[in-house]
């Protein structure tokens, strides 16, 4: 490199100082707000403009490199002031002011655009607005969560009653909520899918920031070193034009006028397009820290806020076991309440019964009576039927008796009929 020239070498990769939120804040801002114990959002304050002036002092310089640009500003100052003002070197090196710092100026500009575009994407489908897909997913969880919550849902023990009078179907709003929150487990877990997929886009948004930063941070600080050997050939070219026109008016009518005008003016340039860059920096961490606050956001959301839900309907279903069983207890009370006075009616009544039992007579003395009557009656009747059979049964005998002996004649009879047919079949089978 000549030592006249004022172009800085290529620059070599560099860590942003800012890029880590743990090694450095970036100028202008705030520090990152310590996650609080209960769902707040912080956003960071909006970048204001950066004047041009509070830009030199946002990049800081190292005293080793301004020793070193304080070094090539009194040998470029040297060089030009020793040529003709109206020679084609001394043209070249106006010419060469008028090009200080343009390709990290271009490249400034060009992080600048991509800049640009991360704000618009943050407020059409990122950030905090309601209008991106983490906020929608987040209205929705909480739209559920409101609607699930067991303290709005009145006495869910009540009755449920036909056009608010009628009570009908004990226990039903119960169980419609328990159905309800059944039924809404699909659409928890779509809303919370969503708010992680949202969670690592944000996060590598945040990673496409962070190298963003590293780029523009190492573009600013060339830009910041181009603008601090401006100013100081300004102030050094200043004073050697004073010295000059003393001797040679004219001499110092042409640095003055070609020369300083075009250090000036870049000077200005570049101090504006360092303000830029420096806003636009600012910008990107504002960006980010919304993405940090909105990831955290996510994870209290998929973490406490559902965890919450659940503990409140497991309380709510242990108060409904609870307040079964407690009526349960109360109609069991009741029913051995009602049977040990039953049990004691009963025996009361059956006690009565037995002493007046034992009391009276075993056996009646009208009934014992009628049944001695009956039996001397039956005894009477016994006698008289067996007198009265003893003529019957003579009567039948004599009967019996005549009807015997005609008989006898006939059986003579079929007698000698069958001894004399035996004494034929005996002729009949004699061979002889």
């Amino acid at each position: 490199m000549p030592e006249s020239s004022l172009e800085l070498p290529e620059p070599t990769p560099a860590t942003d100082p800012a890029a880590t939120p743990e090694s450095r804040e970036a100028p202008g801002t705030a520090p990152v707000a310590t996650a609080p114990s209960a769902l707040v959002l912080e956003a960071p304050a909006p970048v204001g403009p950066v004047a041009p002036a509070r830009a030199e002092d946002a990049v800081p310089i190292p005293a080793a490199d301004q020793a070193k640009l304080d070094a090539m500003v009194a040998s470029y100052l040297d060089a030009v002031t020793a040529l003709d003002p109206h020679s084609q070197a001394f043209a070249d090196k106006v010419r060469d002011v008028g090009h200080l710092g343009d390709e990290d100026i271009r490249a400034s500009a060009g992080v600048s655009n991509r800049l640009l575009q991360k704000p618009l994407a943050a407020m059409q489908s990122g950030g905090l607005t309601e209008a991106s897909t983490v906020g929608r997913s987040l209205h929705d969880l909480r739209h559920e969560v409101e609607d699930l919550d067991p303290s709005k849902q009145g006495d869910l023990f009540s009755p449920k009653k036909l056009l608010g009078l009628l009570p009908f179907g004990a226990g039903d709003k119960l169980r419609d909520y328990f159905d309800k929150y059944r039924s809404s487990q699909h659409q928890i877990d779509a809303i919370i899918t969503a708010l992680y997929h949202g969670q690592d886009e944000l996060q590598r948004d945040n990673a496409a920031i962070e190298q963003e930063k590293v780029n523009l941070w190492t573009t600013m600080g060339r830009l910041r070193q181009y603008a601090y050997l401006a100013q100081h050939l300004d102030d050094a070219l200043t004073a050697r034009i004073a010295a000059i026109e003393a001797t040679d008016p004219e001499r110092a009518k042409v640095l003055k006028e070609d020369l300083l005008f075009s250090v000036r003016q870049k000077h200005q340039d570049l101090l504006t397009q360092l303000a830029v860059s420096v806003q636009g920096y600012l910008a990107l961490d504002v960006i980010r820290r919304n993405n940090l606050e909105l990831i955290k956001g996510v994870q209290r959301a998929t973490t406490t806020t559902i965890s919450a839900l659940r503990t409140a309907v497991i309380v709510a279903q242990a108060l409904a076991d609870q307040k079964l069983v407690l009526d349960q207890i109360s109609a069991l009370n009741t029913t051995t309440s009602n049977l040990i006075e039953s049990t004691s009616e009963m025996l009361h009544q059956q006690s009565g019964q037995i002493n007046e039992q034992a009391a009276s007579a075993t056996v009646e003395l009208s009934k014992l009576q009628a049944a001695f009557a009956n039996i001397y009656a039956t005894m009477d009747e016994i006698d008289t039927f067996k007198v009265q059979a003893l003529d019957t049964m003579e009567k039948t005998v004599t009967a019996l008796s005549t009807e015997i002996s005609k008989s006898q004649t006939y059986l003579d009879r079929v007698r000698a009929n069958e001894t004399q047919g035996v004494a034929i079949d005996r002729l009949g089978s004699d061979p002889s």
